[in-house]
């Protein structure tokens, strides 16, 4: 795996792929956003989104990952982490419509192989088509790494549930359908959680703004759930098995996070490269000055090592092995590395780079945000300790 601004992929199918990919990214989805006035902070609409949706599920990009017969490709956990990276370095506001991570099959994750055939045809075959959005509810307010500290609670009631609790961070929720919710099963003798598929628009659910993350996207909403009635048909899978659906792809997410941010650094490192190169000081490039090239080849390294420690752990997990500490390993690396590699972006952007509205300045939030979402870098030490401690 060499070192690249623009990688090629070994394999002939997956180099096509990523080609018609930019040519989307670079032509058509760059014009559809500047034509819309569509930036990092604006507010998005489900006007704004679906026809993106269904544009990337003709182009075949939308679920890509999916089995055929869900009308994806099959795609293995290192190819699809290829195109994450991509869209990611492609630098485009709605990349994460590409392919479904926002609102579409990659939020609703590995939920199909536990869906009903009526959950199928209702919820799920519809979002993969691009028709319908979901958001994903299990964060509380006092309940984030520690999950079983989530208060949200469901009754049984008849032939179906009350759900009453507040969720916050649904991504997606601004412009979802459904949400995929996890409760606590309020009348269990021992404790016991259950996911439900909750329509957005029930009785007693309410929909409201979340707050606004640091990086300025305004796609984050609360999900505030009043004895709200669910049918007995909307639990999905066992009842009690909640958390182990909400939490059974815990090692393949933290992964596939990893790429979208590789694809965010290298797009900092290529921009910052740039600037060295077309910047000036006292009559020569920024890119003369031997302390700015020592902080693009920390950069450099940096990048080259957290890509090649990410996607050897993903080609493992494609043969089947356990990669349960490779996977706290990257998350901590890639989270810790990219900061860093923007921080140094910044300060070689200058003004620029503390100015709002500037891509690296977006980038640095974004890449702090990193370090905390999906598990801080303090959760992923606590993992590879753990996984020492089992080792032979």
């Amino acid at each position: 795996m060499t070192f690249s601004f623009r990688p090629v992929p070994d394999d002939p199918r997956l180099a096509d792929l990523v080609e018609r990919l930019r040519g989307y990214l670079d032509g058509e989805l760059a014009q559809y956003e500047h034509d819309n006035g569509i930036t990092h902070t604006s507010r998005l609409s489900r006007a704004d989104l679906e026809p993106v949706w269904k544009r990337c599920r003709a182009l075949g990009f939308y679920g890509i990952h999916l089995p055929v017969e869900y009308g994806g490709q099959a795609l293995s956990y290192s190819e699809l982490a290829v195109l994450k990276e991509e869209i990611a370095a492609s630098g485009r506001v709605l990349g994460h419509s590409v392919l479904g991570d926002m609102g579409g099959p990659l939020r609703a994750g590995d939920i199909l192989r536990h869906a009903t055939p009526h959950q199928l045809d209702t919820y799920l075959l519809p979002l993969v088509r691009g028709e319908r959005a979901c958001c994903f509810s299990l964060t509380e307010a006092d309940a984030g790494s520690d999950v079983r500290a989530m208060r949200t609670t469901a009754v049984r009631d008849g032939d179906g549930y009350r759900l009453t609790g507040h969720k916050v961070f649904s991504s997606a929720g601004p412009f979802a359908d459904f949400a995929i919710v996890v409760a606590r099963m309020a009348d269990a003798e021992e404790e016991s959680y259950s996911a439900f598929l909750v329509d957005l628009d029930s009785p007693g659910c309410r929909v409201t703004d979340g707050a606004t993350p640091m990086s300025g996207e305004h796609i984050e909403s609360d999900i505030v759930l009043d004895d709200c009635r669910v049918p007995a048909a909307n639990l999905l899978g066992e009842e009690g098995k909640g958390l182990r659906i909400a939490l059974g792809r815990v090692t393949v997410n933290r992964l596939l996070h990893c790429p979208s941010a590789i694809g965010a650094a290298r797009r900092a490192l290529h921009l910052t490269r740039d600037r060295a190169l077309t910047r000036t000081v006292n009559g020569k490039p920024l890119l003369a000055l031997q302390a700015i090239q020592h902080k693009l080849a920390d950069m450099a390294a940096d990048l080259y090592a957290a890509r090649s420690m990410t996607y050897a752990a993903l080609a493992a997990l494609d043969r089947g092995e356990d990669v349960r500490t490779e996977a706290f390993m990257c998350k901590l690396f890639v989270a810790e590395s990219a900061f860093r590699l923007l921080d140094e972006a910044v300060q070689i952007h200058g003004k620029d780079g503390l100015t709002q509205g500037h891509e690296i300045e977006y980038l640095f939030r974004k890449m702090r945000m990193f370090r905390v979402l999906t598990g801080t870098s303090e959760i992923q030490r606590n993992g590879i300790a753990k996984g020492l401690a089992t080792l032979a």
